[in-house]
């Protein structure tokens, strides 16, 4: 169990807001115009979203890998888990694959090498980047070393919150 008093990156709806933008205005600077954004689910979802949105792009879809089961707790390895991608829509575009956090690397050094497998013109970017990680984004808003507390995940499922409540109760 992690201690709840441990300090922690905490990125709020307007911080996520300002990442995603300055995420988009990044990889307009630096040219590299993709045609395609693809999220690492379930973390990349709303980050590739947001910046799809700040690019302007409507051609989207998600790649499924499984690495955190729970705060510091992983698989020996990413897996990609079901629904697949359509990888062969990806065969010579350029595309942006984007994660919530660069913690390991592992998960972002798997999907990145699945694309380039389909032929794809990858580049990747992360709201943050951890220095533990393996590979280095091409975009990242912030470093930090903290677990990070996102606005979408910090309170954990509504499940979680119901069991709790039931656990108090009796």
């Amino acid at each position: 169990m992690t201690d709840a008093s441990a300090e922690r990156e905490r990125l709020t709806w307007d911080g996520f807001g300002e990442a995603s933008r300055d995420i988009a205005r990044a990889v307009i600077a630096d040219g590299f115009n993709p045609k395609v954004v693809v999220a690492i689910a379930r973390g990349g979802l709303l980050p590739a979203g947001a910046i799809a949105y700040g690019l302007g792009i409507k051609n989207c879809g998600a790649i499924n890998v499984e690495f955190y089961t729970g705060i510091g707790t992983v698989l020996d390895a990413p897996a990609v888990l079901p629904p697949e991608l359509d990888m062969s829509y990806l065969d010579g575009r350029r595309v942006l694959l984007v994660d919530d956090v660069a913690d390991s690397g592992r998960t972002l050094d798997l999907a990145v090498k699945l694309l380039v497998e389909q032929g794809a013109d990858v580049r990747s970017a992360v709201i943050f980047t951890k220095p533990t990680t393996i590979v280095q984004p091409d975009y990242s808003w912030k470093a930090t070393s903290l677990w990070i507390d996102f606005p979408w995940s910090w309170q954990g499922s509504v499940e979680q919150e119901d069991a709790g409540a039931a656990e108090r109760s009796a």
